[in-house]
């Protein structure tokens, strides 16, 4: 306890069911993958070779003669938007085909893929929550991810791991369609960067931020490896939906491999997202681009680039 101000007790809060809160977004509603067949590569071909067609192009051809090498990195950076847009299935399916080797995102995110597993429903109307004091008070899900990071704690594992070898544990009934569990089904590391305070865990009493803390930090510890391996070995980084965070987790880990020596000559940068932030621009693209490497920016829908972004791949 602080012995000069006061604080809040957060013991007074009360739960509620994730029933009783209703959810905007359904598994059932999420992306179908679809491989881009012939009348897909001659439209894509059909397009003008300008301007971002061009950009598209060159991330497609950075991620293909990645994967032809022995070692290589495809590290995609993300923020919650993307689950919440019904993407999390072509994100399973490129980590599947090897088009993907770390995830590394915001506290958000595993709470709605946390939800999907267990609920097949995720995200709340925030709005109406707040009027009605309930907003982030779903008693199930802090009941689920508390139960994870105890047991997490306890194996030494990452966040991210943590969680993901919860779902699988548990046998969660929409596991198939959870980042978290398929990536720690093919061994992909799923790396989880919090800020304490901006998610809706951190409201309830049962959040341990010793916990959380400690597990979060080991997971920057397995992302600044990756990065490490991004700059021994070459590959791709794609930053989506994610403006603040991990534009910022990124910096750090790319000057802790510089610190020990680590060149980044064979690497493209990549952020997608809806609008221009200058995080990204500067700490995914510009920064780390000036060592060598290239930099590519699209703009657009989530639910849209990403889609497109898989069937070029596979075209």
């Amino acid at each position: 306890m602080s012995g000069k101000y006061e604080e809040i007790d957060l013991e007074n809060v009360r739960t509620f069911s994730i029933d009783e809160r209703g959810s905007k977004v359904r598994q059932a509603d999420f992306g179908k993958p679809v491989k881009g067949g012939k009348p897909f590569k001659r439209w894509l071909d059909s397009l003008p070779e300008q301007l971002a067609v061009k950009e598209l192009g060159k991330l497609v051809f950075a991620m293909r003669k990645a994967l032809s090498k022995k070692k290589y990195e495809i590290i995609w950076m993300m923020g919650a938007h993307v689950i919440k847009c019904g993407l999390s299935p072509y994100l399973i399916e490129l980590i599947k085909k090897r088009y993907i080797t770390a995830i590394a995102t915001n506290g958000a995110s595993v709470i709605h893929d946390l939800e999907i597993a267990f609920f097949g429903v995720t995200s709340e109307n925030v709005s109406r929550g707040l009027e009605e004091g309930k907003f982030g008070f779903t008693g199930e899900t802090a009941d689920l991810a508390f139960e994870a990071i105890e047991r997490g704690y306890r194996e030494e594992l990452g966040l991210g791991e943590a969680i993901g070898k919860f779902i699988i544990d548990e046998k969660a009934k929409w596991a198939g369609s959870s980042i978290l569990a398929q990536a720690y089904r093919f061994d992909i590391p799923f790396t989880v960067h919090l800020a304490i305070g901006t998610d809706i865990l951190h409201q309830h009493p049962g959040f341990n931020g010793s916990m959380w803390g400690d597990m979060s930090h080991r997971d920057f510890r397995i992302f600044a490896a990756k990065i490490r391996g991004l700059g021994e070995n070459g590959g791709v980084v794609l930053n989506t939906g994610s403006a603040v965070i991990m534009p910022e987790v990124f910096l750090k880990s790319f000057s802790v491999a510089r610190n020990i020596g680590v060149d980044f000559k064979d690497i493209t940068m990549c952020n997608m997202d809806m609008i221009n932030h200058y995080r990204p621009s500067q700490n995914v693209l510009h920064r780390p681009s000036a060592f060598g490497g290239e930099s590519i920016s699209l703009t657009g829908h989530h639910e849209i680039m990403i889609p497109l972004l898989y069937s070029s791949l596979l075209s």
